[in-house]
């Protein structure tokens, strides 16, 4: 595969420390790549830079001649009137190809024989090309682009300036996927999606032959796109094959060895130290300076490159009644349209709950239903007894932002010392000086933690969660999944992070629009499958009691035979592939052996040369027992 896009050693100075500190990569063609690293690590800075909206201050980025790239615009500047000509108009180079070929058809027409050979063999290649492309079923691609972006068909005529806010955004994502570049740059791609159009989105950049740079908190999209993983962190960028969850199993091994290595190092240094400390004057005088020789030779191991994410954590919850809360039939409209109507669930003590559904279906509606910060039209909500609530709401606006951090995460219900307060920040990554920082000045990030906090402080033992993952990196909403999984209360949460709701959820609210809801016994998974099978399909309607559906009810049809697994690897033999995992492990055994030495360790271009190797081997390792027991099936 050719490389589009090589880049070597870039630095970008905003103060005194670097942002990016030689950063350097590259991009083949086809490869879909995702970025990731925590939040302030400069990936959009990287981004700026690879599509020359800034110049680094040293580093270089080369592209391959002719190489068509496109970004997705995070600034909107439309040339055509409705939403369907602006769209179109990224297929503007086909449309020219498709003239050039009607033309050449013209010519070859009227061609004296002289020019025939040469104008058929053009328009033959055009052909070509045109069929390539699939460039004879443009308004179907366009359709297909904007319906699977959640345009109905009776906004294709719509006035570009009358879309709002999110759909002119959509837009622009889809123009870029109708270009069809060489290199697509994505940066955060989901927003202003909700969950369907996230899936089909999932699906064409997985099917797509551009090549991807993708910069995303969505974690099953990082999964289901990448191909290869690079964390950028501490300004430097290091590549891993494969994708999210692969890179996570991979940099915790790569983590596991750099700490053992430099453990070993520092532990060789103190002895070292200690003799030359304890015989410098004494006998062992001689011993003690050839010692202290080798301590100046020594090339240090860098510490461990791991990232790490705050503790966070809510305090163990008072109990409550059995039930914590009871909906009964409740309805809400808006201009007339139902958003949920007769609506009816128990959500019991313990209990986690997910609402999901489209933009605009009222998922946060119900919430402030629930909270009675609005009022049904019709039916009831009861909380159950002991019941204390704890809202955070997607807009924060749960925390006073013209205090600082320190005093908006005060408790109204008890008095604390600001070291009490203090550490509670600490645990949601809050540390240092931004305690004392204005909340509006704070990231949207931090200020999220912020709210976090003081839902942790506020000793709620039922939490109302409306969007918590925004504005969170990856690793923070993994410590906030491990940190509302562990909550010994009971939860119910909006959120459009499918992963989340996998992690956390016991039970699904869906929202469909028009009235309709489901209550679902499972996590996302679950209502996955179900759809699947089709035991969701049937959403339940207003006029219907409550009804949950679980993997255990419904009426099954008889079982389909599961479809024969396809084959990843080429055909070998069990026996051959063993004998190459054994030699791997012998391999890999033996460059753990070396890490261990204290000739090694002395000496750092080994060992960072010995980590490589070990990596290196270890990947083939994993690969080789995928092979193997695709082969002990298929064989």
């Amino acid at each position: 595969m050719s490389v589009l896009l090589n880049v070597e050693g870039i630095r970008k100075y905003f103060g005194p420390e670097p942002v990016l500190d030689g950063a350097g990569f590259e991009i083949r063609a086809g490869q879909h790549v995702a970025l990731v690293g925590p939040n302030g690590a400069g990936k959009t800075t990287l981004f700026r830079i690879l599509t020359g909206e800034v110049e680094p201050d040293a580093g270089s980025v080369t592209y391959q001649p002719g190489a068509k790239c496109g970004v997705l615009e995070q600034h909107p500047e439309f040339k055509h009137e409705t939403l369907w000509e602006e769209a179109f108009s990224a297929l503007e180079p086909l449309l020219k190809l498709q003239e050039e070929a009607e033309r050449l058809a013209k010519e070859l027409g009227q061609a004296r024989e002289s020019e025939y050979e040469a104008i058929a063999s053009r328009l033959d290649r055009l052909h070509a090309e045109l069929e390539q492309q699939d460039a004879y079923q443009l308004d179907h691609r366009v359709e297909k682009v904007l319906e699977g972006l959640q345009f109905t068909r009776d906004t294709f005529k719509q006035r570009v300036e009358t879309l709002s806010g999110g759909q002119q955004n959509r837009l622009l994502l889809a123009k870029l996927l109708l270009e069809s570049p060489d290199l697509m740059f994505l940066d955060e791609p989901s927003n202003h999606l909700d969950v369907e159009a996230t899936v089909w989105l999932e699906e064409f950049l997985r099917k797509s032959s551009s090549a991807i740079l993708l910069i995303s908190h969505d974690r099953y999209l990082l999964d289901n796109v990448a191909n290869r993983t690079l964390e950028l962190f501490q300004g430097t960028i290091d590549s891993y094959p494969g994708n999210y969850s692969k890179y996570l199993r991979l940099k915790a091994e790569r983590v596991e060895i750099e700490r053992k290595t430099y453990n070993r190092q520092k532990s060789e240094i103190e002895k070292l130290e200690d003799f030359v400390r304890r015989h410098h004057h004494g006998q062992k005088h001689a011993q003690a300076e050839d010692r202290r020789k080798k301590l100046e030779r020594i090339e240090l191991v860098a510490p461990p490159r791991e990232i790490t994410s705050p503790v966070m954590g809510f305090a163990d919850a008072s109990r409550t009644g059995d039930i914590v809360l009871r909906v009964e039939r409740i309805e809400k409209s808006f201009s007339d349209e139902p958003l949920f109507e007769k609506l009816t669930f128990d959500l019991l003590r313990g209990e986690k709950w997910g609402i999901l559904g489209p933009n605009g279906s009222g998922k946060t509606t119900l919430l402030k239903c629930l909270l009675g910060q609005l009022p049904c039209d019709q039916g009831r909500v009861s909380l159950g007894q002991g019941v204390k609530v704890g809202y955070f709401d997607q807009q924060l606006q749960c925390v006073p932002d013209n205090v600082d951090a320190e005093e908006a995460v005060r408790p109204e219900h008890r008095a604390t010392v600001e070291v009490e307060r203090r550490n509670l920040l600490a645990r949601f990554g809050i540390t240092g000086d931004m305690a004392f920082q204005s909340v509006n000045q704070l990231s949207g990030g931090e200020r999220n933690r912020v709210a976090l906090a003081k839902l942790a402080g506020s000793d709620a033992n039922f939490l109302i969660l409306d969007e918590p993952t925004n504005h969170l990196d990856l690793w923070a909403r993994q410590a906030l999944e491990a940190a509302v999984s562990n909550f010994t209360g009971s939860v119910l949460f909006v959120s459009h992070d499918r992963y989340f709701i996998n992690e956390v959820a016991d039970h699904l609210i869906v929202v469909g629009g028009d009235g309709r809801f489901q209550v679902i016994e499972g996590n996302y998974e679950t209502f996955k499958n179900l759809e699947a099978s089709g035991l969701a399909r049937e959403a339940t309607h207003a006029s219907q009691s409550k009804k949950t559906v679980s993997p255990k009810s419904g009426r099954q049809d008889e079982p389909t035979k599961p479809a024969k697994r396809k084959r990843k690897f080429p055909y070998r033999k069990v026996e051959e592939l063993e004998a190459e995992i054994a030699a791997c492990e012998d391999k890999v055994g033996h460059l753990h052996e070396q890490l261990a030495s204290p000739d090694i360790l002395r000496n750092g271009e080994r060992i960072k040369q010995a980590q490589e190797e070990l990596s290196s081997e270890q990947v083939r390792l994993a690969s080789l027992y995928e092979h193997w027991e695709e082969a002990m099936e298929l064989n």
